[in-house]
């Protein structure tokens, strides 16, 4: 079990099965997983957005190495690694805890991720328009649309991680392939479960898909640099209203 640290009360959370974690690990964006510390780190980096992980959860080391099956020495590699990252925070003789984000911190991810996402689909439409088959994006985009009618998270996270795989083999960056996953937004999915922004994100990527299908590098831009924007109206609009309650 892992114990969840809040200000007021203290909750429990049961751990994820380990099919689970390994899933999450083969999906990881857009990295491939080379090693034991792979499998941790994108097991926990890929199931914040589902929250098998979520903010202020206590990691305990021996219960992860159980729960992935690899050794201690594998776990602590990967802590550090997401610490880098800022997904965790670890304190000294406290061990680490997935980090929660104040809202202000909040809308600074998603300045960054606005600028980011949007150079993205603005490089993959340029890629497209240079030759780049349109096909991994047009799947990635049908698994999105299987996944919002079955109603499955999983299966959503995952389409949305081969979507932007899709988006970052067509842009063909290798700075935008280095910098893209560390953009903070699986924290950002994990700490604000609002039912709209699910909605939101499909109805902004069949917008990005078709700018970027078409080539037009100018609409791409547009579109995502949208899309970020729309999430970040739907927070700071359920922050007010939860305000005012």
């Amino acid at each position: 079990m892992y114990t969840l640290r809040a200000p007021t009360e203290i909750q429990t959370v049961t751990t994820a099965p380990l099919h689970h974690a390994a899933e999450d690990a083969q999906d990881a964006r857009p990295q491939t997983v080379a090693s034991a510390a792979d499998a941790v780190f994108f097991g926990i980096f890929n199931g914040l957005e589902v929250q098998r992980f979520v903010p202020g959860q206590r990691l305990v080391e021996a219960d992860l190495a159980v729960q992935f099956g690899v050794g201690r020495n594998s776990v602590r590699e990967a802590m550090q690694r997401l610490a880098a990252n800022g997904i965790v925070d670890v304190l000294r003789h406290k061990g680490a805890t997935i980090r929660s984000l104040t809202l202000q911190e909040t809308l600074h991810v998603l300045d960054v991720a606005e600028r980011m996402t949007g150079l993205l689909a603005r490089s993959a439409a340029q890629g497209v328009r240079a030759g780049h088959s349109p096909l991994p994006i047009q799947t990635g985009l049908q698994q999105l649309v299987a996944a919002e009618k079955a109603q499955d998270a999983d299966a959503f996270a995952r389409a949305r991680r081969n979507f932007y795989r899709a988006l970052l083999d067509a842009a063909g960056s290798r700075e935008l392939r280095r910098l893209f996953p560390s953009i903070q937004m699986p924290t950002v999915y994990a700490q604000h479960r609002l039912p709209a922004l699910q909605k939101i994100r499909l109805a902004d990527y069949r917008a990005i898909s078709k700018a970027v299908i078409a080539g037009d590098a100018a609409a791409a831009d547009a579109a995502a640099m949208a899309h970020v924007r729309n999430v970040r109206e739907e927070i700071i609009r359920r922050q007010a209203d939860a305000g005012r309650d």
